[in-house]
């Protein structure tokens, strides 16, 4: 075993201490793999729900704007979680395609 880890660096779904950004080596099989798939799942499933909810609340017209601002706050979180996974996916994309 040569001790080198084949693959890109993948951007992980969570951040580290501070906020600072997590990564992950290797071919995408492993355990961390697995486990970032999974949250990028339920984070895409909670955005889209809230999205929903959002439309909701928009047609309602008994809304406060205290609970607009609740819900555009979540809709901040949910937004940064989806551009952390299309950023991490986009850079796959392009090591594949760096590769052939």
């Amino acid at each position: 075993m040569t001790g080198q880890v084949s693959g890109a660096a993948r951007l992980l779904p969570w951040a580290g201490p501070e906020g600072k950004p997590c990564y992950v080596l290797g071919d995408g099989t492993g355990y961390v793999s697995r486990v970032a798939d999974n949250v990028e799942r339920v984070q895409l499933g909670m955005a889209g729900d809230l999205l929903a909810h959002a439309t909701d609340m928009l047609d309602d017209r008994q809304v406060t704007s205290a609970q607009l601002r609740y819900v555009v706050a979540r809709m901040a979180e949910a937004l940064r979680d989806v551009h952390r996974i299309a950023e991490s996916r986009g850079a796959r994309l392009g090591a594949v395609a760096r590769r052939e």
